[in-house]
């Protein structure tokens, strides 16, 4: 199957839906709020059409999961050996603020891994993207890259800093002098994965949908997203769409 996908084409998605999204992005827009709180915008909706439509229309037979659809019951999507998994606008609270620090996330997951990313922030124009067997790619420079400095960078949420992964960051045994960066959405886990920060801890909620594409950009780069409890990697599909805890290093 994941010879069949196009790496190119799915990042012409991403762009195709960057389009909409801008427009919104640059005017002034209303904001609802789901049943959990978080905010949803004209620009997540719109997003999601166009990548959800795309993906029917060129992979009918792969199944899709995104945040804005209603979700399958997990006694069907159980079996999913190939599914997509989409965040249309991942960060939406950065896209209120207008601070640039969204993405769109679209993911290819087969038996619980993450075998296909792109990501792609479109108000500052950086695209990363991999595909396993392929290798891993910022715009088209390949991943990961070397650092020639003395420093110990950790990358933590810029919404959702929570007093645990603060402590964690604090108890990291280091030689190096730490410094740590605040980003939001899936930018941080790509961060990891191209080598510009060392790690990214998350105590705090996130779900599959979230992670997915960087993931697999992570994955691709000789990095890991491991479950903060067990120490093993973070795995998808699962009856709780609730990702655990997690460290990306």
């Amino acid at each position: 199957m994941l010879e069949k996908i196009d790496l190119e084409v799915i990042k012409n998605i991403a762009l195709e839906a960057s389009k909409v999204i801008m427009e919104i992005y640059r005017k002034d827009f209303q904001v609802e709020y789901k049943d959990d709180k978080s905010p949803l915008t004209e620009a997540d909706l719109k997003s999601n059409e166009i990548i959800c439509n795309s993906l029917k229309n060129l992979y009918p037979n792969i199944p899709i999961m995104s945040e804005e659809n209603k979700q399958t019951d997990y006694e069907e999507r159980k079996d999913w050996e190939y599914y997509w998994c989409i965040d249309p606008i991942d960060g939406t609270k950065e896209f209120i603020k207008k601070n640039d620090e969204f993405t769109i996330n679209i993911a290819l997951i087969h038996n619980q891994e993450p075998i296909l990313g792109v990501v792609y922030a479109p108000a500052i124009d950086v695209m990363y993207s991999a595909k396993k067997g392929l290798g891993a790619f910022k715009n088209n420079e390949k991943l990961p890259i070397k650092r020639n400095d003395d420093k110990f960078i950790i990358v933590a949420s810029k919404s959702h800093m929570s007093n645990e992964t603060q402590e964690y960051i604090n108890n990291i045994e280091t030689t190096k002098e730490k410094e740590l960066i605040s980003m939001g959405s899936s930018l941080k886990l790509c961060l990891v994965a191209e080598g510009k920060a060392d790690c990214y801890p998350r105590i705090a909620p996130t779900m599959e949908w979230d992670t997915a594409a960087a993931d697999a950009i992570v994955r691709v780069c000789g990095k890991m997203t491991y479950n903060f409890e067990t120490k093993k990697p973070v795995i998808y599909n699962k009856k709780d769409l609730l990702n655990p805890n997690f460290v990306v290093e």
